[in-house]
């Protein structure tokens, strides 16, 4: 559903008359949108818990993509962005808090495992899907198509609501009141800064990975394509190492660190030119693969750092921090890409994942201070 629309915006464009800047503006509403609420939603998972803003999460998403859809001029879709947005900020503190109220802590980390592998078979898909029915059928019916299938998972998670909510998960009714200061404490913020480091690298690599190689590299965009396909592909593959990672190696700040050092190394490498134009689906590969083992230790590390009782805002707030870096980087690129220096995309990169692992590794004496605690009320 964040996907769906950017490649229906040439269509859009000729259809509406508005220009592609008016098109960027209504995704940065969406996820403005999703950052600011995202920690907001996270307090209300926390006192209703998260089976019901899950749901309508996604009640606001088919009504956000059925607005788009309907549109005849920029402001439907403004508006479809405001109410898609919201139901977007409700996915990550709700599914965390889900996941870690119903999963045994055994099985906890090839459930972050397989949730992540889901959201990025989602996003491969997304552009195929899109692309396909706007070409036969028009860019209207593409994004009620999309509704569609975001109506039938609303049902299915509807008829099957009870699986949704464990022991953990209803306790979370009986909460104590809500604090906003949870969110200042330093390991909180240190998983805040991480995530907003990562999306800002990852953003650049994913808006403009594909321009910059074509330019600096002087490669064709099928093989750029391919590269910046092998990163997504090496990422799913990672995830699914990822979860039984967790299950070997309890230093999960180390996991993070070391994978990012691989995908840093990798950008640094491209960023110097180091590697010719046909090795670049190669190196993105292994970024990917090093990158995506990481994140069901990141959501370890995140958990560590979560009071209990607070999963459902400390997830929005942290995770919102993927909408920040997603916002931060793009105007920077597009200067980068103007003036004829397409290597500072990986530069970028580079400095992003570089200062993140540095964000992670203030992590880990707090993590077996919290775990002490932990066990010794248990």
């Amino acid at each position: 559903m964040q996907l769906v629309l950017a490649p229906l915006f040439p269509m859009m464009r000729d259809e509406l008359g508005v220009s592609y800047a008016v098109l960027g503006s209504v995704l940065m509403v969406f996820f403005t949108v999703s950052a600011l609420l995202q920690p907001v939603a996270g307090f209300v998972v926390d006192r209703f818990g998260g089976r019901g803003v899950l749901l309508g999460g996604l009640a606001l998403m088919v009504v956000g993509a059925l607005m788009t859809s309907f549109a005849h001029g920029a402001a439907l879709l403004f508006a479809g962005a405001v109410v898609s947005g919201t139901g977007n900020s409700v996915f990550h503190p709700a599914d965390f808090s889900i996941l870690n109220g119903t999963v045994t802590q055994k099985r906890l980390g090839h459930a972050f495992s397989t949730h992540g592998v889901a959201g990025m078979l989602g996003y491969a898909a997304a552009p195929v899907f899109s692309a396909a029915v706007g070409s036969a059928y028009g860019w209207h019916n593409a994004l009620l198509a999309a509704a569609g299938l975001a109506l039938i998972v609303l049902v299915l998670i509807g008829a099957n609501a009870k699986l949704f909510v464990g022991h953990g998960e209803a306790k979370k009714r009986d909460a104590g009141p809500v604090d906003a200061r949870v969110l200042l404490a330093v390991p909180v913020l240190m998983c805040f800064a991480f995530f907003t480091l990562h999306a800002a690298g990852l953003g650049a690599l994913q808006q403009f990975g594909v321009s910059a190689m074509k330019e600096y590299f002087g490669v064709g965009t099928g093989l750029a394509s391919a590269a910046l396909t092998a990163y997504i592909l090496g990422s799913a593959g990672g995830m699914l190492a990822g979860g039984f990672v967790t299950t070997r190696f309890q230093r999960h700040d180390l996991v993070a660190a070391g994978g990012f050092a691989i995908a840093s190394v990798n950008a640094l490498v491209i960023a110097l030119g180091l590697i010719p134009g046909v090795a670049l689906p190669a190196v993105l590969a292994v970024s990917g693969l090093a990158v995506g083992v990481t994140y069901p230790s990141r959501d370890f590390i995140v958990r560590a750092a979560t009071p209990p009782g607070a999963t459902g805002r400390i997830f929005g707030f942290v995770y919102s921090g993927l909408d920040l870096g997603s916002l931060a980087t793009p105007v920077l690129c597009g200067w980068l890409m103007d003036h004829r220096l397409p290597q500072g995309i990986f530069y970028l990169v580079f400095g992003c994942t570089l200062a993140a692992i540095l964000t992670v590794l203030q992590l880990p004496a707090r993590q077996a201070l919290r775990s002490s605690t932990s066990t010794q009320r248990t």
